[in-house]
């Protein structure tokens, strides 16, 4: 493994501190000095963090829980163990594979982190059973949640609402029997390089077909450079200001919704909302709509909307004037909803349409190693086709149970490197890096970096090693 020295976006990411400060003279010559603990509050949550989430802490400085079993249990060394517990910590993993849950997987105590970049091999995968965020400052970032119906619960893939300071990052959301993956009335949020595809449409839900995207909305919320393919409808529906929901203020930007069947983006009753330099792709399942960006719903009144920059593939008219892509469902003037400049939430780096395609398609979902599922995902994007389909039509794409697609596919697994202290860090890396391999209270101080804490140093490390930071391209 390479030592690791590396650039923070638009910063040098501190060199090995290996001499001591002359403020601090009393210090043993051979000692390691650090930084003092930096306030968190306006760092990201790592390189690449952007929008309304960015500024998440998560488990920063807590105690470690390594994940050693794939089993569903209670026991220590389980997922659930670790989740189940309320400090600040970090959840790494030994081990990869599928975790078939038994039971919703329902986070209730926040100061969280879930790096799920540290598996080995082709990484975890979440099954049989929803993952609902239902605590604060939470960072997830880099695993599968394919629900599938094998269980026949109609839920999300992963979900979360009522909640603050969250970041899902570089996640896989399929086969769920609701929504793949839908956050909605969350303060200070960002879903980003997300890869969410595949809801099962003619499944166990009690409404009949649900072959949805996503419910997305909040406050101070971002939703950038994710994928969504594949999905009936919701694609998303913003949730907008109702069900005792008092205010939105949400944005999209950079993302590609490929291959919607009836519907593709809806909604926003009474919100604010940004809807920016999206790429817009029909595929074969697309039978109306294939023009539409955004078909805005009323409530008391409609929402405003800053509308720009979206680019519909094969309607030259639309992406050169984005408001010719938008309806209104109860009828109106479009005048209404229009606002000169973008409303305001935390910054989001914005890309052309363009670029932003071949950017999410390279980097979305688990890309630090794509299973079949997401791999074959990609191609259809890229190519315009799909491959499998349901009741909705054959090579249509929108599938009513993951058997269409041949199920949850095979996880190549490998040993992970050891650590002897179990402060999450390998030996290998420690001693390449200068920290003390047997020393279990190094990894949460901050030696490295004076923005990061030495374990989350070498979190960002794997990331970049891979795919740059965030897969955002910046080096």
């Amino acid at each position: 493994m390479k030592k690791l020295f590396f650039l923070l976006p638009a910063t040098l990411l501190l060199i090995f501190i290996s001499c001591s400060k002359e403020s601090e003279s009393e210090k043993n010559d051979d000692e390691i000095i650090g930084f003092p603990t930096p306030d968190r509050s306006s760092i990201p949550a790592f390189p690449g963090a952007e929008g309304g989430g960015m500024y998440t802490t998560g488990g920063a400085g807590g105690r470690v829980y390594t994940v050693t079993s794939l089993e569903d249990t209670f026991e220590a060394g389980t997922l659930r163990h670790a989740v189940m517990q309320n400090e600040p910590r970090t959840i790494v993993f030994a081990v990869s594979g599928e975790i078939k849950l038994t039971r919703n997987l329902r986070i209730t105590n926040g100061n969280l982190t879930i790096a799920g970049q540290t598996a080995p091999g082709d990484g975890i995968t979440i099954r049989d059973y929803t993952v609902m965020v239902d605590a604060d400052n939470v960072i997830i970032r880099f695993l599968r949640f394919r629900l599938g119906d094998e269980t026949a619960t109609e839920d999300d893939a992963i979900w979360g609402r009522r909640r603050k300071n969250v970041i899902i990052d570089h996640c896989s959301m399929s086969w769920s029997t609701d929504e793949c993956a839908s956050f909605y009335d969350n303060e200070n949020f960002t879903m980003q390089w997300c890869l969410i595809a595949e809801s099962l449409n003619e499944s166990v839900h009690d409404k009949g077909a649900h072959g949805y995207g996503g419910l997305w909305g909040g406050n101070n919320a971002s939703f950038h450079n994710n994928l969504l393919a594949h999905h009936k409808s919701r694609n998303p529906r913003f949730y907008g200001v109702r069900d005792g929901i008092l205010s939105e203020r949400a944005e999209m930007i950079n993302n590609v919704i490929y291959n919607w069947g009836d519907n593709s983006a809806y909604g926003g009753e009474d919100g604010e909302y940004n809807i920016i330099n999206n790429y817009y792709k029909a595929g074969p399942a697309t039978n109306s709509h294939r023009s539409r960006i955004f078909e805005a719903y009323r409530g008391t009144d409609y929402g405003r909307f800053y509308i720009s920059g979206n680019y519909v593939d094969g309607y030259h008219n639309v992406s050169e004037n984005n408001w010719l892509g938008v309806d209104l469902k109860h009828g109106g003037s479009l005048d209404n909803l229009k606002v000169e400049n973008p409303f305001e939430i935390y910054p989001v780096t914005i890309r052309s349409a363009e670029e932003a395609y071949e950017l999410v398609l390279e980097h979305a979902g688990m890309s630090l190693s794509r299973d079949a599922v997401d791999n074959r995902i990609i191609e259809e994007v890229r190519n315009g086709t799909a491959t499998f389909g349901g009741s909705w039509g054959s090579n249509s794409g929108i599938i009513d149970t993951q058997e269409d697609v041949g199920g949850w596919p095979q996880l190549s697994t490998a040993d992970a490197p050891i650590d002897t202290d179990g402060d999450g860090i390998p030996d290998e890396w420690e001693i390449a890096n200068g920290l003390d391999p047997n020393d279990p209270t190094d990894g949460r101080r901050y030696i490295l970096s004076p923005k990061y804490t030495n374990l989350e140093v070498y979190l960002n490390s794997i990331v970049y090693e891979k795919i740059g930071f965030g897969g955002t391209g910046t080096e």
